[in-house]
């Protein structure tokens, strides 16, 4: 399933006050699969879809002063609860864009890596935003496509069946990535965690 831009907007700017205290056990999950994406000092970083940025302490961790810690999200009030928690803004741990993954506002190849939690299936135009994540990594560069639950969690959460068209499950995801530029290397769906590992072809 993708939405529009105005739906996730409307979906998440209604929740962002009380997002954190919903899913207050999550950091861990979250520092971890950071971490997957193997980024060293000075390297830089897009947090895509941020929400209100969970992972950018563990990113700026990971890149260290030097580095370059981005977080995109379409939803004004999702950066703002990003702030207030102090994880991005004057606070040095990354700079925040109100921006759409689909158009963002930055070079080609300037980023090391890319992360993503929840992103995949809020996504409007899946094979044409991942190809805008791809043009903005150089090409070795690392895709984390990240949730603190897996498929099956998630959708007995909701009260739904997870199905073959998922575009979470592997062989989907496989050729939608494949189509986008990137290549998947690793590919994890477990109650406790969802984590596909990505590669930027040249």
């Amino acid at each position: 399933m993708s939405d529009d831009p105005t739906h996730v907007r409307e979906f998440f700017g209604a929740r962002a006050a009380d997002w954190d205290s919903r899913f207050p056990d999550d950091g861990p999950a979250y520092a971890a699969a950071a971490k997957e994406l193997g980024l060293r000092p000075g390297d830089a970083v897009l947090d895509a879809g941020c929400g209100t940025g969970r992972a950018l302490p563990p990113l700026r961790a990971a890149v260290g002063p030097s580095g370059t810690v981005l977080g995109a999200d379409l939803t004004p009030e999702m950066l703002e609860q990003a702030v207030s928690a102090g994880r991005g803004g004057t606070d040095g741990i990354a700079t925040l864009l109100l921006a759409d993954v689909g158009r963002l506002p930055v070079r080609d190849g300037a980023l090391d890596a890319v992360f993503g939690a929840g992103l995949i299936s809020h996504l409007a135009e899946p094979v044409a935003d991942l190809r805008e994540l791809a043009r903005v990594v150089r090409p070795g560069g690392r895709l984390a496509l990240f949730h603190p639950i897996g498929r099956a969690a998630l959708a007995a959460r909701h009260g739904r069946q997870i199905t073959p068209d998922d575009l979470r499950a592997e062989p989907r995801l496989r050729g939608v990535l494949a189509e986008a530029g990137w290549r998947l290397v690793s590919y994890v769906d477990e109650d406790t965690r969802y984590l596909a590992m990505a590669v930027r072809e040249d």
